[in-house]
Formats: C-alpha cells, sequence, structure tokens
C-alpha cells in the first residue's frame, strides 16, 4: 500500500510536469500576483488558465485569494518548503533506505 505522502509529492509532480504551470510557479516566486497579470504572459483563454490555476491550487503548491471579482495567486511557502525537503531527502544517501529488510536476490543489483 502506498503511503500518503508519496501520493501528495505525485501531485505535486503531476502539476509540475506543464510547462505553462512552471512557468506559474516561477511568476510566483516574485510574490502574489493576480489571474488578469498571469493571463497577459500566456496565449490561453481565462478558462485554460483557471485550469492551471485548479491544478497547482489542488497540489497546494499555490494559493488563491478572491478579492472581490479578482482571484489572486501566491505560492504555499510551507508546501514548497515541504517538497523541498522531500527531494533533498531521495537524493541524499541515508541510512535507513527504504529498502532496508529488503532480500535482493543474487545479481539483482
Amino acid at each position: 500500500m502506498v503511503n500518503v505522502k508519496y501520493k501528495e509529492y505525485a501531485l505535486l509532480f503531476k502539476a509540475l510536469s506543464d510547462p505553462n504551470r512552471l512557468m506559474i510557479m516561477d511568476m510566483l516566486s516574485c510574490g502574489e500576483l493576480c489571474a488578469c497579470i498571469i493571463l497577459l504572459k500566456f496565449n490561453i483563454t481565462q478558462p485554460t488558465l483557471s485550469h492551471h490555476m485548479k491544478i497547482l491550487c489542488d497540489s497546494k503548491l499555490v494559493n488563491a485569494r478572491k478579492d472581490g471579482k479578482w482571484t489572486y495567486y501566491s505560492l504555499n511557502s510551507e508546501t514548497v518548503k515541504n517538497f523541498k525537503a522531500y527531494l533533498n531527502e531521495v537524493t541524499t544517501a541515508k541510512k535507513g533506505c527504504i529498502c532496508c529488510g529488503i532480500v535482493f536476490e543474487e545479481g539483482c543489483i
């Protein structure tokens, strides 16, 4: 059975698997932006931008805040921090690897 944290990280990778969403993340690294400003940077429709923003918000990488008829987006610093820690963890040699306790057949590794 897959651990819940891996399902959450899979959502993050899915959210980051699109070049437009990566660019949006880069734009939001400068601070909170209105959807109308984000839309100016792309050759896409407003519904397409809404689709991208929903994926980023569902993954918890981005926060949305309504102010009247406008929606403002910002990076979720807690999720970004946890994701960076996860990437550091899986790219650093360590004791207690997930494979500990698994008996490999000869020639397997």
